[in-house]
């Protein structure tokens, strides 16, 4: 698994950030913010590994971005409260 996130980046300024956003995501979805049960937690993180596993078929460095910048708002929202709309 971690290695088809480590290829969504193809550079390394991408790899770090591409990972942690990952991590992230997935300890967020364990907050006490969201009232999620645990079988809606997991199928959650289950959403947000496949959104991942997409991801890390692009290739197109304008794309990588574009994916990064949209993980890094579902993360702003998750640490919020709120689920994003694309794993709601």
């Amino acid at each position: 698994m971690k290695g088809l996130i480590w290829a969504t980046a193809v550079d390394s300024t991408h790899q770090k950030r591409v990972l942690s956003l990952y991590r992230q995501i997935l300890r967020s979805l364990n907050s006490p913010k969201l009232e999620l049960s645990l079988a809606a937690r997991l199928a959650k993180k289950a959403e947000a590994r496949a959104i991942f596993m997409l991801g890390s078929e692009e290739r197109s460095i304008h794309n990588i971005q574009d994916l990064i910048d949209t993980a890094e708002y579902a993360l702003s929202l998750l640490k919020e409260g709120k689920i994003p709309k694309h794993i709601q």
